[in-house]
């Protein structure tokens, strides 16, 4: 717009596309001066800024969640995640976009003066605090990834710790089960063992007996015996011999499931790459004051703005924006006496007037009673209109009622 004594700049499509995200009428601030250009020009910048981290920080924090498990110096790609996390940041990173804007465009300018009153500062801890909480979800995933390598080689060692100690347990969970095993098939073999050779000298006894004199009592009193004695042999082994094959199997089995868990290690000890230990790690190498540092550089870049609009001193944008709602609540017949009455707290409250529906009020009300004045009107001559006909032929009226009460 040229004046006499100003010509503002004619904006860019940039510049429209950035007052856009902080909340400024594009309408205005082509009238008012460079200077609000640039102030809008700014806060849109910082937030636009604000939401290309969080994207970069929610991709990034989506595909360590869910990238593929391995050694954490060896590392796995994969195009399937990529391109989730890709559309996951994007998302992450519209959403913050969104509400940084709306913080920032709900945030009023306070009193007008670059002092921030304990009552402006109030009002904007709800926003506050909100921008706080983003700057935290921006901050952590930026930070494991400023340290990757140091948390890589830290969470490497970690992994082949935790898959020792895994290691340690599975050898004493298999050693117990094996040995327990193993003392049930040594215990039914000693029982056939035992068997076995009870009968296997009985029968040398028999032998011995027959083979040095005629066999006679004796004899048939050991060979009974043998015969007993066999017959527990095939017992017990008809009895253990199931047992003990089972047992070999069940060895068999242990070793197996031993390996099959020993295989499992690696898997095991990767499931410490995931983004809570990361974080974890980062403040750990880090240490507390460089992790706060980083923290709270991200919550400096998230509240400026918030300050920035409670600094702001009222510039002609801020006049012509007023003088805009003033004449669109007048062109909507909207009358407002600021500070009118107190509440019961005391708190100054405005009156508004709403001119459009009180004329219609007035109008229905005016109409009401028109209608009412001329239904009172009618009757009345309906009225006389009837005490005429009455006074003409009152024997005729008489004699309807009578026939109306037969």
């Amino acid at each position: 717009m040229r004046r006499d004594f100003y010509a503002t700049p004619k904006s860019t499509p940039l510049m429209r596309l950035l007052w856009s995200a902080s909340g400024g009428d594009r309408y205005i601030l082509e009238r008012a001066t460079y200077s609000d250009q640039i102030k809008y020009l700014c806060l849109g910048g910082i937030i636009v800024a604000t939401g290309l981290m969080a994207a970069l920080a929610g991709g990034y924090a989506f595909y360590t969640i869910f990238e593929p498990r391995g050694s954490a110096i060896e590392s796995q790609f994969s195009w399937t995640i990529t391109i989730i996390s890709i559309f996951f940041g994007c998302f992450w990173g519209l959403m913050n976009f969104n509400l940084d804007s709306f913080i920032v465009s709900s945030t009023g300018k306070g009193d007008g003066t670059e002092d921030i009153t304990w009552d402006e500062l109030k009002g904007a801890i709800p926003r506050l605090v909100l921008g706080a909480i983003i700057a935290l979800t921006i901050s952590k995933p930026v930070e494991i990834r400023m340290f990757k390598t140091e948390i890589d080689v830290e969470l490497h060692n970690a992994q082949m710790e935790k898959q020792k100690e895994y290691l340690g347990s599975i050898d004493k969970i298999y050693a117990d089960r094996i040995n327990e095993e193993k003392k049930k098939i040594e215990k039914w073999e000693n029982d056939i063992q035992s068997k076995v050779d009870r009968y296997t000298f009985l029968e040398n006894q028999y032998i011995e007996e027959a083979r040095i004199v005629k066999p006679g009592p004796k004899a048939a009193a050991i060979k009974a015996q043998a015969d007993r004695a066999e017959n527990e042999v095939n017992l017990i082994k008809s009895k253990n011999e199931p047992l003990i094959k089972a047992g070999y199997e069940n060895l068999e089995k242990f070793e197996t499931s031993k390996q099959k868990d020993i295989e499992n290690g690696e898997v095991v000890s990767a499931g410490l790459d995931g983004l809570l230990e990361r974080i974890k790690l980062s403040h750990h190498i880090a240490g507390f004051w460089i992790s706060l540092f980083i923290t709270l550089l991200f919550m400096a870049i998230e509240m400026t703005p918030i300050f920035f609009k409670l600094m702001l001193v009222k510039s002609p944008y801020d006049f012509l924006k007023e003088n805009v709602e003033e004449l669109m609540k007048a062109e909507q017949g909207i009358h407002i006496e600021y500070n009118y009455h107190k509440d019961k707290e005391g708190q100054e409250r405005d009156l508004v007037t709403h001119l459009h529906k009180e004329k219609l009020l007035v109008e229905k009300k005016s109409l009401q009673r028109v209608q009412e004045e001329l239904t009172e009107y009618a009757i009345s001559k309906y009225k006389e209109e009837m005490k005429k006909k009455i006074d003409a032929n009152p024997e005729k009226f008489i004699k309807v009622q009578e026939n109306n009460n037969e």
